[in-house]
């Protein structure tokens, strides 16, 4: 495991693993016991993360993006006693556990980049220097190992439960469908927090015993260094980070040649940028994986000979899960209709803590249903049409924005699009495209306008053109179209 100037061996991580669960068991962690994490990537939250699966304490990794008040909601909702954080991350996780009555100590991690043990912050390394043997006594592996509290669509984001068990399925899946192994030098970049980097990718590698080089900061200058530097021979990134390393100036000029292979997920990669990926990184396979918080999240893969023949595809179930595309009475959809996915799997979470209301209403019928509207063909290939929540009303008619964003990626001049449905006094929803030029080109309302209608039925065109420097983007790069919702509302008066 490589982060910064600390690298460590198997044996090295296992031992600071062992000795920093005894430290923490000295200062009152036990089995059960939540412990939330908000941090940026480092060894120190690695360490962490397998400190508290050998206690049996259960991790509520946090998103750093998050204001104090949304913290104390996680830290209060899942009643943490503790609450890891970095140099960078303090000020926030004070002002957060001062509303939050539960949390009782801080623990201060260290970075990728140096830096100073935080006053008032009990110092990780000194309960690693402390050393120890951990309880004899560990977790069941059905046992909650950790509580994950999704972005959400809602008001207040759910705590998804996830046990041991649920994770190491999840592992094997990954490591058959996503040809995960210790022949891997693998970049991590995208943030812990996220189950997709943490458990998708890292957790695997590391059960596979690959090499893992953990960094911060998932930008294409950095990520084009240690690529060429640790000679990385896979990598996992959203959409919205592979589109920036191809926009980037020092895409060509970089040494890629070590990597073999690329992983896309969190949100839907357009048809075009796929495609380019292909034509400028051909030493590199492709997959696309997808899924979601509640399963784990692995849910289904598409392989590298099948990008190409299967473009826009989310391929066919993993290893360990069943998936199916259903309409309203779950009854399987015929190949090209729309329906929702659902799921069955040793992967998917016990259910929502503290809310059993929700925890039904995702199990209903016996499978989790995940919100998601699909076609699927004769070949079992599934196809993402959009979230529920996505699906554009306007004038009666369905627009799914994926499709709109397929076709006007086709147009020449545009890096990144995102179709949101707002108000109309007219149509009610009325489709609104939000455009991010390529640097240096020059784009207009009419024209993006007249090559959508060129392509598209007329009711889903959009209605108006949007310009942006950049889209709003969570730290695992999905697209925040809810804010761009909230931002546009008043588009039309």
């Amino acid at each position: 495991l490589a982060c910064g100037a600390t690298r460590w061996t198997y044996a090295e991580l296992h031992a600071v693993s062992q000795r920093l669960a005894a430290g923490l068991a000295s200062r009152g962690i036990r089995r059960g016991d939540k412990v939330a994490v908000l941090a940026r990537n480092s060894h120190g939250f690695v360490a962490l993360r397998y400190a508290l699966m050998r206690l049996g304490a259960v991790m509520v990794p946090i998103n750093f993006m998050l204001n104090a008040d949304d913290v104390a909601f996680i830290l209060n909702h899942s009643g943490a006693r503790m609450l890891a954080s970095d140099s960078g991350m303090a000020e926030v996780a004070r002002k957060a556990a001062a509303l939050a009555p539960h949390v009782s100590e801080f623990v201060w991690l260290p970075s990728e980049e140096e830096s100073a043990p935080v006053e008032g912050m009990t110092n990780v390394l000194a309960l690693i220097e402390a050393g120890g043997e951990p309880p004899a006594i560990g977790p069941e592996s059905s046992d909650v190992a950790q509580i994950v509290y999704t972005s959400g669509t809602e008001s207040r984001p759910k705590g998804v439960q996830l046990t041991h068990d649920a994770i190491l399925w999840q592992y094997v899946s990954c490591m058959v469908d996503a040809s995960i192994s210790g022949e891997d030098v693998a970049l991590h970049a995208l943030p812990l927090y996220h189950c997709a980097q943490l458990d998708v990718f890292l957790g695997p590698s590391i059960y596979a015993g690959g090499v893992n080089i953990v960094t911060a900061r998932p930008v294409p200058d950095n990520i084009f260094r240690l690529i060429e530097r640790e000679r990385a021979t896979s990598f996992f990134a959203p959409p919205t980070v592979w589109i920036s390393m191809l926009r980037s100036p020092g895409f060509d000029a970089a040494d890629l040649g070590s990597l073999r292979k690329g992983y896309y997920g969190a949100s839907i990669m357009p048809v075009e940028v796929m495609r380019e990926m292909a034509s400028r990184m051909p030493a590199v396979r492709l997959w696309n994986l997808y899924g979601q918080t509640e399963i784990a999240p692995l849910a289904t893969m598409l392989g590298p000979e099948d990008q190409l023949r299967k473009p826009g595809s989310c391929g066919r179930p993993v290893l360990n899960v069943e998936t199916r595309v259903v309409d309203e009475g779950m009854r399987d959809v015929k190949p090209g209709e729309v329906g929702e996915i659902v799921h069955r799997s040793p992967h998917l979470m016990t259910g929502y803590y503290k809310d059993e209301e929700k925890t039904a209403e995702a199990f209903r019928g016996g499978w989790f249903h995940s919100g998601d509207l699909a076609t699927i063909d004769a070949e079992g290939f599934i196809s993402v049409v959009d979230r529920k929540k996505d699906m554009i009303k306007t004038g009666g008619e369905n627009v799914a924005s994926r499709e709109v964003e397929e076709a006007i990626y086709r147009l020449e001049g545009v890096s990144e699009v995102a179709v949101i449905g707002v108000p109309h006094p007219h149509w009610v929803e009325a489709v609104v495209a939000v455009v991010v030029p390529k640097s240096g080109a020059i784009l207009v309302e009419r024209q993006v306008l007249e090559f959508a209608h060129a392509h598209l039925a007329h009711f889903k065109a959009p209605k108006r053109v949007v310009f942006a420097d950049a889209l709003p983007k969570n730290p695992s790069g999905k697209i925040l179209k809810r804010e761009l919702r909230e931002a546009h509302v008043g588009a039309f008066g």
